[in-house]
């Protein structure tokens, strides 16, 4: 049986969609959801640490609705990002309106293109990998399906790793590192990936080459079709989705490191190197991302299985609260920098 708390992240594109038609102050909603209502709600709204009996998670394996709630996704988010372009080229907004349109197209790009296309990047299926890249590509992020699966789970939280953020670093600083370091990174593991095969960096095969003629003749695509204003909008809302996104990591791992041994090798990533959320809200509108250990211990576990660990350290909000804490550094230091010292000095007394 369908958990029907997955259906409700479809209410973000459908108020979306309404939004962008009707205009006005109601494009302010989704927004105003995003940051305000939901950060304040789980506040209060703390949820379970339960996981699931064995019987149920054999139930959900068998459960394909499952994974059409991820493939749904992806002509919702084509037929949304192209609503806002044709809107912005028919001239529906401007000012005040305008940045509201994409702000809301860009949480939608951010939850829903990069999230969705991230849950999707792990399976091993090609048509599941095509309808991710799909979704990468409503945010002009193609290039993440290479840095996050074949970079981020392997350096994770260490210093190599540019989608981890150190301890006292700020989220602003962490964007350009992120973003700049992990697009660098993917163009240099599709080179060793074709160096191994005995193909030159500059070959047909290169998976980051596609990506760029891609993401370049759907950019082209738009400004043929909707014109210079729709183009940038679209820009802009890929933009907000990419950052939504490198918040999500900042917040993820921020000051969690993995101890290095005698032989330069790191520790395997346990569950105590990911920040979780058990927060209701969070929890459905994100397919689980937020339990975050569960997924780097298991990157192929699917989001419906997803495990709470004891071990693995507590955010004391959901994930869209942290969000907005991380945009205030003097506040998030003040809030996350005890968490992070209980929770290494809580290592260190367990290895002792």
């Amino acid at each position: 049986m369908l958990d029907l708390r997955y259906t409700t992240a479809y209410l973000f594109p459908a108020i979306s969609f309404w939004a962008l038609a009707t205009g006005g102050i109601y494009l302010w909603i989704i927004p105003a959801i995003t940051f305000m209502v939901i950060p304040l709600a789980e506040v209060f709204f703390v949820g379970t640490t339960d996981n699931l009996t064995e019987e149920v998670v054999e139930d959900r394996s068998k459960n394909k609705l499952y994974d059409w709630l991820l493939y749904g996704m992806l002509p919702v988010q084509i037929a949304l990002v192209t609503f806002l372009a044709y809107q912005v080229g028919v001239g529906s907004f401007e000012g005040a309106s305008l940045v509201a349109a994409i702000l809301t197209v860009g949480i939608c790009c951010g939850a829903f293109g990069i999230n969705i296309g991230h849950e999707l990047g792990h399976r091993n299926d090609p048509k599941e990998q095509m309808i991710a890249k799909g979704l990468l590509l409503t945010s002009l992020y193609m290039h993440f399906f290479i840095e996050h699966n074949r970079g981020h789970h392997l350096r994770v939280a260490t210093p190599e790793d540019p989608a981890t953020s150190q301890y006292n670093s700020m989220v602003y600083s962490f964007w350009g590192k992120s973003i700049f370091q992990g697009y660098l990174s993917a163009w240099a593991l599709e080179k060793r990936r074709l160096e191994r095969r005995k193909l030159p960096a500059l070959h047909w095969k290169n998976e980051m080459i596609w990506y760029q003629l891609i993401q370049g003749c759907s950019l082209v695509a738009i400004w043929f079709f909707f014109g210079g204003l729709a183009m940038l909008a679209f820009m802009a809302a890929a933009l907000i989705g990419i950052l939504l996104l490198e918040t999500i990591n900042y917040v993820e791992h921020y000051g969690l490191e993995r101890n290095r041994r005698a032989n330069g090798k790191y520790e395997r990533v346990r569950p105590h190197h990911s920040w979780n959320s058990n927060h209701p809200i969070g929890r459905a509108l994100l397919f689980e991302l937020t339990r975050h250990s569960d997924h780097h211990a298991h990157a192929n576990r699917h989001y419906t299985t997803l495990r709470h660990f004891e071990a693995s350290p507590q955010l004391p909000y959901g994930y869209p609260a942290m969000i907005v804490l991380a945009l205030f550094p003097p506040l998030w230091f003040s809030i996350m920098n005890p968490h992070v010292e209980k929770e290494l000095n809580r290592l260190e007394q367990l290895a002792a």
